[in-house]
């Protein structure tokens, strides 16, 4: 008998397409291709490509878009691949890319029109096209690897727009079949930035009664970007006075109001259009771990330091706070900047902000020379060490606070924040002049000793000042600086005896 072996079935080739989009790593954007192949077998719908639970939930998500929107679902065998395959993909922001390159690989949408373009976005079931997080650092990425345009979530666009690059806001999964043709949308506007650095919701100085030392400490600050500690009794003004500083800070440039913006949208932190343009100011509270000070976390996220990039970060109680947590801030305070580094991957957060401390004399507040006090001398000690001598010696400015008394507090109020305000922009424009757009906070080694030079007396003073109070090299740099700032307050070309007298005064450790 002859047996007949039938011929096996023509094969059906696979359709293969592959569309552009990014994930959020730090607060920077990395390139991630999205490819899906569409063939022959039983109806799935695979994701890989180390996928986390909210990417491999985009499979239903997607499915109830395109079923929603007029689109259809393929019942064939579905993978989706993202790559590069080693970098974990996170968050619901893959959507839009997986649901263009499905619809791309099953002839609903033609690859020509998907040709250059990026796509970021979280998928409603009904269709509809969310924001996430990071829309101003994948448009930067997305305009270096040249792509004509950037699709994103409507609410994204103008945040997106900032980049310079070509971005089209979208509402609904549909709208895509108007990439390529003469119905495209056109390119989203910019977001504005203002120009005057001060926000509605800015605090004025003039409501800080009496103090004159503090106010003239918080001058100080402003107009070098020194850092501040201040040292005293409850209700003394400290919260006040910190809360006020940004009020007094020059506006961001249009550079700085860039990366203000990009960090805060990659940490998904919601953006106000009346701040945009506003020096950050973030105060945690007191229970905050390392990581969410600092940045940390697997995969890593960036902490307040880096929300606080290009503003001011007050730690108001600082003996309060974690041990751990507070001694992480010493390289950032130092470099301006966090590297996290983790088994698969490394990422570098900026985080040049100002950095402003409050805490008070004793565990009680009222510290171990009033006679209120009642702290045993041993609890006073263990409070005190919390403040270690390597941040200590990072902070630039040590001012002990005392309570307002009664004539003050309803007396006539101080000078306003606009007053203030003129003269720190008069000494930052001196400082900008000098060290190209920095402030003297920010001088090296080499530019302390160029810009701070000294006659004979001035440095017989700081000489004696530093065997008086034990200044660290670090110490002695800091007071030429403060010093430094003194004069650009003054009007003054060279720094005399009495602007260091007056830094080396302010570095003075009040007892904490």
């Amino acid at each position: 008998m002859r047996v007949t072996v039938p011929s096996p079935a023509p094969s059906v080739a696979s359709v293969l397409a592959s569309v552009q989009t990014f994930e959020i790593l730090g607060v920077e954007a990395h390139e991630v291709s999205v490819e899906v192949d569409v063939g022959r077998g039983l109806p799935c719908f695979s994701l890989v490509g180390l996928p986390d639970a909210a990417v491999r939930e985009s499979r239903e998500r997607v499915r109830a878009a395109l079923l929603n929107s007029g689109f259809d679902f393929p019942q064939e065998r579905i993978t989706a691949s993202l790559a590069p395959a080693d970098l974990r993909k996170a968050g619901p922001g893959l959507d839009l890319a997986i649901a263009a390159a499905l619809l791309a690989a099953s002839g609903q949408l033609s690859p020509e029109a998907l040709d250059g373009v990026a796509l970021s976005g979280e998928l409603a079931l009904d269709g509809g096209i969310r924001p996430v997080a990071g829309a101003l650092a994948m448009a930067e990425r997305a305009r270096r690897a040249g792509a004509r345009a950037l699709v994103v979530a409507n609410p994204n666009s103008a945040e997106a727009a900032l980049s310079g690059a070509t971005v089209i806001g979208v509402t609904r999964l549909e709208e895509l079949r108007a990439l390529g043709t003469d119905d495209e949308p056109a390119a989203a506007q910019p977001l504005h930035i203002s120009t005057n650095g001060a926000g509605p919701s800015l605090l004025d100085l003039a409501d800080l009664r009496g103090q004159p030392a503090l106010r003239r400490a918080l001058e100080v600050a402003a107009a070098g970007g020194h850092s501040l500690l201040m040292i005293g009794p409850p209700g003394a003004g400290k919260s006040m006075a910190a809360r006020r500083l940004p009020s007094l800070l020059p506006p961001l440039t249009p550079p700085e109001a860039i990366e203000v913006v990009r960090v805060a949208g990659a940490c998904g932190q919601p953006l106000r259009t009346a701040s945009v343009g506003v020096r950050p100011f973030r105060a945690p509270h007191h229970t905050i771990s390392a990581a969410g000070l600092v940045g940390g976390g697997n995969p890593p996220r960036a902490g307040e330091a880096t929300l606080a990039h290009r503003g001011v970060l007050f730690l108001d109680e600082l003996p309060e706070y974690r041990r751990d947590a507070i001694e992480a801030l010493r390289q950032p305070l130092e470099d301006g900047r966090v590297l996290i580094a983790r088994a698969r991957h490394a990422i570098e957060l900026p985080c040049n902000f100002q950095l402003v401390a409050a805490a008070n004399p004793c565990p009680c507040g009222h510290g171990e020379e009033s006679p209120s006090c009642r702290c045993p001398t041993l609890s006073i000690r263990r409070y005190q060490t919390k403040l270690t001598g390597a941040l200590a010696d990072r902070i630039d400015l040590s001012l002990h606070v005392k309570q307002p008394e009664a004539a003050a507090l309803r007396g006539p109020p101080g000078e306003r924040s606009a007053t203030v305000r003129e003269r720190v922009l008069e000494a930052r424009d001196r400082q900008h002049c000098r060290l190209g757009g920095r402030c003297n906070a920010e001088m090296s080694s080499r530019e302390t000793r160029e810009h701070c030079r000294l006659d004979a007396e001035a440095q017989a003073l700081l000489d004696s000042g530093q065997g008086q109070f034990g200044l660290s090299g670090r110490g002695y740099e800091r007071v030429l600086r403060v010093a430094r700032t003194l004069a650009d307050l003054a009007g003054r070309d060279r720094i005399e005896a009495d602007e260091l007298s007056a830094a080396v005064a302010m570095r003075r450790r009040a007892p904490v």
